[in-house]
């Protein structure tokens, strides 16, 4: 019995390491040939006459922020640099994701672009239904 708890043991602490090694693949910053590094989460609200979405970027500037509506593909593009400290010290552990991120959503038809601005380190995004004109 205690061959097969051993045994257990061994392949749960193997999954972890396996885990640990491909989050740390997964957020490491892109090579200058490989590009978007990362994908920002974004959560989209249906609201009365419009659409909020909400785009989490924390440690990331407005200036860094590229927001592109072309036809009904929304873009938001830019990049979160390294901190400092991380590019003259030794980084043990890296899981905020750095380096160029890319995000593209499919707006639906008769919504404008509002107007955007960046608050508590999320980008927000404001559209409205369009009115016909007559």
């Amino acid at each position: 019995m205690r061959d097969l708890e051993d045994l257990m043991w061994m392949q749960a602490v193997d999954m972890l390491e396996r885990a640990e090694r491909l989050q740390r693949r997964f957020f490491q910053p892109a090579p200058p040939g490989r590009q978007p590094a990362w994908q920002p989460p974004m959560d989209v609200f249906e609201t009365n006459g419009g659409l909020q979405i909400v785009v989490a970027l924390p440690g990331v500037g407005p200036e860094a922020v590229r927001v592109l509506l072309s036809g009904n593909v929304l873009m938001v593009s830019g990049q979160r640099r390294l901190p400092p400290e991380a590019q003259t010290g030794r980084i043990h552990r890296l899981e905020i994701p750095y380096g160029v991120f890319d995000r593209r959503l499919q707006i639906p038809d008769g919504l404008i672009l509002q107007g955007w601005e960046m608050r508590d380190g999320c980008l927000h995004l404001s559209f409205r239904q369009q009115r016909d004109m007559k």
